[in-house]
C-alpha cells in the first residue's frame, strides 16, 4: 500500500506543480491555448490556483515524508477532489466541454485519498 501511494500520490502531485507553476508564472496569452477558461477568470484567481495547486502538491508529499502531520495528505488529495468538482462546473458553464482529464483527475485524487488513509 505505501509503495502505491507514493506512486500515485508522486504522479499527482508532479502534475499539480507543473500546472501551478504555469498558472503562477505564465501570461494569459500562454496559457490560453492549453486553458480556454483563464478567459472567464481574474488573472489573480488563476494565479491563486496555481500557488493552492502547489500547496496542495506539497501537502500530498511532504507530510507522510516526514511524519509531521500526515493527517494533511489526505486532507490534500480531498482539496484536489473538490477543486477538480469546481473545474469541471466552469469547463461545463462554458464552452469549453473537455472535462476528460478532470475526470481523470478527479479519479486520481480519490485513489491518493484511499491509499492515504491506509498509510
Amino acid at each position: 500500500m505505501n509503495l502505491a501511494y507514493w506512486i500515485v500520490a508522486g504522479l499527482l502531485a508532479l502534475f499539480y506543480i507543473y500546472a501551478g507553476a504555469m498558472k503562477v508564472s505564465r501570461s494569459r496569452d500562454q496559457l490560453r491555448p492549453m486553458m480556454a477558461w483563464v478567459d472567464r477568470m481574474p488573472l489573480s484567481v488563476v494565479r491563486l490556483l496555481g500557488a493552492v495547486e502547489i500547496l496542495g502538491a506539497t501537502g500530498l508529499i511532504l507530510p507522510p515524508l516526514t511524519g509531521i502531520a500526515p493527517s494533511l495528505a489526505p486532507a490534500a488529495a480531498i482539496g484536489f477532489v473538490l477543486l477538480q468538482i469546481g473545474a469541471v462546473a466552469v469547463h461545463l458553464t462554458g464552452e469549453d466541454r473537455r472535462i476528460t482529464l478532470n475526470l481523470a483527475l478527479i479519479m486520481t485524487a480519490t485513489a491518493t485519498l484511499w491509499l492515504a488513509t491506509g498509510l
